[in-house]
């Protein structure tokens, strides 16, 4: 302890992910001089590590309201709220995504410049889609980086806190060590921001691997375990995380990208199975429920989808998040044309972005210990995600900058015990390793702590882990990383010893999945409509029910009890009863060193002249790395830069060079254009060249329609899709029009779309053409946006009903829902008994606007038993409205 590294700042981040870097860059903001400690290295580490393919919760005017989300928050978290809370990331996750815009994270835009909202549940449209969010951890690492943020924020990567030191009873400082040197590390904080994201090594995944987690391994619940010990309440921790997930491959299924674009979760019948209108519980239940079926195993259907469709959900899901999946396919020999994916569930983890466990925070991110924040995945805002992340970090880098103080003395008592507790598995070098020790933990919280629940489990639960302390503190270590491997192990133990209480003193069920109790199945509002918090007291973990506040949106299903908080009591240590891989050496990767040159300067802020050489370089990877730095580092002169290296001589750097101009399409200036122009007209034989160049400036308005109109002639259909765009951006319909007459099968459907989105009733002759098209793909956009443009021929549109294709069948009903129910509404109650399910739901929807009509009720009526679950849905809900 005497060669201890002791550090000072105003504000301490803990975690460099999420919320953690937009805590910090808002300190900065603020002017306070903040410490950003992280136990790998900031440019990728959390969650976003690999990306994101898109925001789950954006708000945005004109699509959505904040009453709207936090209605339905209230009801995916079954009536247990603090509305103030979530109100917070209703407000400002509109304003928080155009300042990530504004960084250079990119988001969806259509052909108007307008967010590209879509919907994936049947209630609310929330999703964004992020193109490039492969790149958005490598945008927040530049923003650190910034001169104006660099001199404010001192970054420690490498660094590990175990423990929150409290003096007062106020936060202080943290007490770690460095994961490389080993060093013991103490920090003295005016504020201190835990930003440790979920706790994902909780439960152990179905293929026994201990970093297989749906979440990201290294998040092991470091700060869900620092935040009780230093004193601070945790809520909802019996209101696990559990996720639908691709079968023997820990990632998300994806259901946000696939279903947008057509893909759907059916069983081993090819029937959608899913009631619940929104994301919780109740629809893992509903998951879970029909894999132990005999409908099981559940599918990501995506085989029904033409090949530009799956090309483009495969471009999304193999390169963001989760890189490897495209690898774990391959090796099956299965691809998403020809083989449904099977899907399981995951295992279970605490998450406040996810569902509703956490650090109990108001709705600045302050815990109940002053000086203490939280934020992120940490904390307890329900189904918060990406964006809610975000916000609080936002929200706890303003509050905590604004409200410091100056610490006293720090508590070596407390330092004392996190040095023990980091060092203590040198003192047995030969004790048991820390991967035995964890897998033992983690398959006792999959036996009895996973649900289906019950009282019997969770006490086995209890009495594993508190006989699993010793175990624990005999682990060995030789080196600073399994050290950091050994304090993983107490977090975990502490994590789950808190669920499995919290488990046992809800006695109800709520929350679908999340927390089934068997023995206590049914739902008790009248005795639980309670928060469940907990918190370390002197006798142990201490238990209050805190009351739901009034709701500010008030939603019918649920009405908040009148009461006060109620200690129901501390529980001490279970009582623990007691007995009378194959290997393969790899070889060095040769990597240039003009690459580790150029690795060097971009951990600065280099200018680009700096850069400048590297991008001539002779070697294309040396190039191509140039690019990578650019667009990470994006110095004066970026956007000139990379559109002059669209014209390199080899292939790979100039796709390099396309995809920066894309990323950065948000910050570039109005300097690229006449570079743009040019390589529009002229890229050379390279046609990704061409439509980047038309892409870009359609998403800077720098575009004119002669432009695009001359480019839809080019040679390549990806070109002329994007001269489409470009022209729809104009409204030049009549442009759009004589894209319909184009050899490609996409490029009609593009036209009859953009035709759509225009709206002007002159383009219906052009449409009506499209409808005898020999492509059932052209026939049935042809038909949908007919329904947009003027008032349909009801006949061709009745006709079209009987179509082979159910994508024209599809059309057809979405068409006439234009049409008006004197003529419509007949033959649309026929297509309710069509073979295809897609075909049913749509014309449902069309209906849903006419269920005052009586002849309109008595067949939605019908079809509240029909077999596919959106069908019944829909149903449902246009008979409620």
């Amino acid at each position: 302890m005497d060669d201890r590294l002791e550090l000072e700042c105003e504000v301490l981040v803990v975690g460099g992910g999420t919320a953690g870097t937009m805590a910090a860059i808002t300190a900065a903001e603020r002017g306070a001089r903040v410490l950003l400690l992280e136990k790998a290295h900031v440019r990728h580490s959390g969650a976003l590590a690999m990306g994101m393919d898109g925001v789950n919760n954006a708000v945005i005017p004109g699509k959505a309201t904040p009453e709207d989300y936090i209605a339905e928050i209230t009801r995916a978290n079954d009536g247990i709220v603090n509305q103030k809370t979530v109100r917070q990331t209703a407000e400002r996750g509109h304003a928080m995504v155009q300042r990530l815009e504004s960084y250079g994270v990119k988001f969806e835009k259509d052909e108007y410049g307008e967010y590209a909202v879509r919907r994936v549940h049947r209630s609310g449209s929330y999703v964004l889609p992020m193109p490039e969010g492969r790149d958005i951890k490598k945008v927040l690492y530049r923003v650190l980086r910034r001169r104006d943020i660099r001199s404010k924020v001192t970054i420690e990567n490498r660094v590990m806190p175990v423990r929150v030191l409290v003096s007062g009873g106020r936060a202080v400082g943290v007490a770690g060590f460095d994961t490389r040197s080993g060093r013991f590390v103490v920090v003295r904080a005016g504020a201190v921001i835990l930003a440790t994201g979920a706790a994902g090594r909780l439960g152990l995944p179905a293929s026994g691997y201990l970093y297989g987690t749906y979440e990201n391994p290294t998040n092991a619940g470091d700060g869900h375990s620092m935040a009780y010990h230093a004193g601070a309440e945790l809520s909802g921790i019996e209101c696990f995380q559990i996720n639908p997930l691709i079968k023997d491959y820990n990632g998300p299924a994806c259901a946000y990208v696939a279903n947008p674009f057509g893909g759907y979760q059916v069983n081993n019948r090819g029937e959608r199975f899913v009631d619940s209108d929104y994301w919780s519980g109740q629809m893992m239940a509903e998951v879970a429920d029909e894999i132990a079926s005999a409908r099981g195993p559940i599918y990501l259907k995506l085989s029904h989808l033409p090949e530009e469709t799956v090309s483009a959900v495969e471009t999304i899901l193999h390169s963001t998040e989760r890189p490897t999946r495209g690898t774990f396919h391959a090796g099956r020999g299965h691809d998403y044309r020809t083989h449904d994916v099977e899907m399981h569930i995951s295992e279970i983890g605490l998450c406040g972005g996810h569902s509703a466990s956490g650090v109990w925070v108001d709705e600045h991110g302050q815990t109940t210990v002053p000086g203490l924040y939280a934020a992120g995945d940490l904390a307890c805002v329900p189904h918060n995600y990406m964006i809610g992340a975000f916000v609080y970090g936002d929200l706890a880098g303003e509050h905590a900058a604004a409200h410091l103080q100056t610490p006293g003395e720090l508590p070596e008592d407390q330092i004392a015990e996190a040095h023990e507790l980091i060092y203590r598995p040198l003192r047995n070098p030969e004790g048991p390793p820390q991967q035995q020790v964890e897998y033992k933990l983690r398959r006792f919280v999959n036996d009895y702590v996973a649900p289906p629940k019950s009282s019997a489990k969770l006490e086995i639960a209890l009495e594993s882990f508190e006989r699993m302390k010793d175990e624990i503190a005999a682990m060995g270590a030789t080196t600073p990383h399994e050290l950091m491997r050994c304090a993983e192990v107490s977090f975990i133990r502490d994590c789950a010893e808190m669920a499995a209480r919290s488990s046992l003193v809800r006695t109800e069920s709520r929350w679908g999945l999340y927390h089934a109790r068997a023995d206590l199945p049914e739902r008790d509002d009248s005795g639980w409509m309670f928060h469940l918090n907990l918190r370390k007291s002197d006798t142990g973990m201490e238990f209050i029910k805190r009351p739901v506040e009034p709701y500010s949106v008030p939603v019918p299903e649920f009405t908040p009890v009148t009461a006060e908080p109620e200690v129901i009591g501390s529980f001490s240590a279970a009582a623990v009863h007691q007995a009378t891989a194959r290997n393969s050496a790899a070889g060095p990767v040769a990597r240039s060193p003009r690459i580790l040159e150029l690795l060097r300067l971009a951990e600065g802020q280099p200018s680009l002249e700096q850069i400048r050489p590297f991008l001539a370089d002779t070697d294309p990877n040396v190039r191509r790395a140039a690019i990578a730095t650019l667009t990470e580092t994006t110095p004066p002169g970026v956007g000139p830069a990379l559109v002059r290296a669209l014209s390199d001589t080899h292939g790979t750097v100039r796709r390099a060079a396309a995809s920066g101009l894309r990323e950065l399409v948000e910050v570039l200036t109005p300097d690229v254009a006449d570079g743009l122009r040019e390589l529009a007209g002229t890229g050379g034989t390279d046609p990704v060249v061409r439509a980047t160049a038309l892409d870009v400036l359609r998403a800077l308005r720098l575009g004119r329609p002669a432009l695009y109109t001359a480019a839809l002639v080019d040679a390549d259909h990806r070109v002329r899709i994007e001269a489409v765009r470009g022209l729809v951006s104009h409204d030049a319909w009549d442009a759009v029009a004589t894209a319909t007459a184009d050899a490609s099968r996409e490029v009609r459907v593009w036209a009859a779309r953009g035709l759509g989105t225009i709206g002007k009733p002159e383009s219906a002759g052009v449409l009506n053409t499209l409808t005898v098209d020999a492509d059932p793909l052209v026939r049935a956009a042809a038909f949908e946006a007919l329904g947009a443009v003027s008032r349909p021929d009801v006949d061709a549109a009745v006709a079209a009903l009987a179509d082979g294709s159910w994508q024209v069948r599809v059309g057809a009903a979405r068409c006439l829902a234009a049409a008006g129910p004197a003529l419509a509404a007949a033959p649309l109650v026929a297509v309710l008994a069509d073979a295809n399910l897609d075909v049913r739901k749509a014309a449902v929807q069309a209906l849903a606007g006419w269920a005052d009509r009586a002849e309109v009720a008595e067949a939605l009526r019908g079809v509240l038993a029909d077999p596919d679950a959106d069908v019944r849905a829909y149903a449902r809900r246009a008979l409620a409205a």
